[in-house]
């Protein structure tokens, strides 16, 4: 599943802020071991970099965002883009300059912790905390189906 997440969410982990910071850094585990493919709003990059250079100064900033471009697609914000969020029924402009490009960029899902700012989304939103919690049921009932598949199989072989 293509995921974009939300500024908030990225902050929550680059900044450790408690207790957003666990949800959302195990989504973030589960991005660089390739279970979902992360993206990431192009503006979404500007701000992070413009508010880390205020916090840890521009060399490490320049770092920061050079590990998250090695995690993350990048969802592009162009003209179509700004002219659909300009459009939207979505209040904030930038919850909608982000929605219009995870459309843009194939996405099935926005993690967020500003789920209001989505309300009128056509795209899955989720909290972290949701997303933890869905993909965890979901592993686990796969891992039942297929312990039941094997221990099938192992019945039909050996009868």
């Amino acid at each position: 599943m293509n995921i974009l997440f939300d500024t908030n969410v990225v902050l929550d982990v680059l900044l450790d802020r408690k207790p957003f910071s666990a949800p959302a850094s195990v989504i973030f585990s589960w991005v660089e071991v390739g279970e979902f493919i992360g993206f990431l709003g192009a503006t979404t990059v500007t701000t992070i970099f413009y508010l880390a250079t205020k916090v840890v100064g521009k060399k490490q900033a320049e770092e920061e965002i050079s590990k998250l471009l090695s995690i993350f697609a990048i969802a592009p914000v162009n003209r179509a883009v700004l002219e659909a969020a300009i459009n939207s029924k979505l209040t904030d402009f930038e919850d909608a300059i982000l929605y219009e490009s995870a459309r843009n960029a194939g996405v099935q899902a926005i993690v967020t912790r500003d789920a209001v700012g989505f309300k009128y989304a056509k795209i899955s939103v989720y909290s972290p905390e949701e997303l933890v919690k869905m993909t965890q049921t979901i592993k686990i009932i796969g891992t039942k189906r297929a312990a039941g598949k094997q221990m099938h199989v192992d019945v039909i072989s050996t009868g």
